[in-house]
């Protein structure tokens, strides 16, 4: 019983930091967000822009699943732990390419910030039972 009140309290609060982390996309960090664009796209300012509004768009929508939707809470769980991978570009750009953003300026801080995506992506997937999920259905 405790572990799936912590699972639900894990939930809940990656929920609304997606949330949160979402509606800074769109307004007050939206300029720190367009340094993690990854450089390997084009270099154009609109095109920054538009990949930092949309990445705020979908994190507030699972950032409103994770927290309301409880009928699909694997799903939820899957489609996170999927967006963390995919972003994770973008931190390994703003590591490689030595960007400044979030107070993550130095070599170390931002390496240190890489080895948290995975904590990001196994998060989502505990807190939804998503990762039991995969486990039974790999195991059969």
């Amino acid at each position: 019983m405790k572990s799936i009140r912590t699972r639900n309290v894990v939930r809940l609060l990656m929920g609304s930091a997606m949330v949160f982390a979402g509606i800074a996309h769109l307004t007050f960090k939206r300029k720190e967000f367009q340094a993690q664009v990854p450089r390997w796209l084009p270099a154009n300012q609109s095109l920054m822009d538009v990949t930092v509004l949309s990445s705020g768009i979908v994190e507030i929508t699972l950032g409103v699943l994770m927290i309301l939707w409880k009928e699909k809470r694997i799903s939820t769980g899957l489609m996170l732990a999927l967006f963390y991978i995919l972003i994770f570009p973008g931190n390994i750009s703003q590591y490689t390419n030595r960007i400044d953003a979030f107070g993550l300026d130095t070599d170390t801080k931002r390496f240190i910030r890489l080895l948290f995506q995975p904590l990001l992506v196994y998060g989502a997937l505990w807190s939804t039972g998503a990762d039991r999920y995969l486990i039974e259905k790999f195991n059969k």
